[in-house]
């Protein structure tokens, strides 16, 4: 139950808090960890050798998606001078 409720918890501050970047990337950052633990809890009820590597390969992937959003966090700051979502235009190049 704690694993879902961090997940709805992150998706609801996903939702209805959206004024920074930084705020939407701690939403992902925690969706993804509570999907982890659940994938893991999964694995180690279950004892399949077959999804052993599947909280790792989904570890990695959060791992990636977290530099990637950092990345884009320090371009729209110094482009921007803000995180701030409303002053932000991804139409423009």
């Amino acid at each position: 139950f704690s694993i879902y409720a961090a997940f709805m918890i992150s998706m609801t501050g996903l939702a209805f808090h959206r004024t920074h970047l930084l705020s939407a990337l701690i939403c992902l950052e925690g969706m993804m960890l509570s999907i982890y633990v659940g994938l893991t809890m999964w694995c180690l009820q279950t004892q399949s050798m077959l999804f052993t590597l599947s909280p790792m390969t989904l570890l990695t992937l959060s791992a990636c998606e977290a530099g990637a959003g950092l990345a884009i966090l320090v371009a729209t700051t110094r482009t921007h001078g803000s995180d701030s979502m409303q002053n932000m235009n991804l139409l423009q190049c």
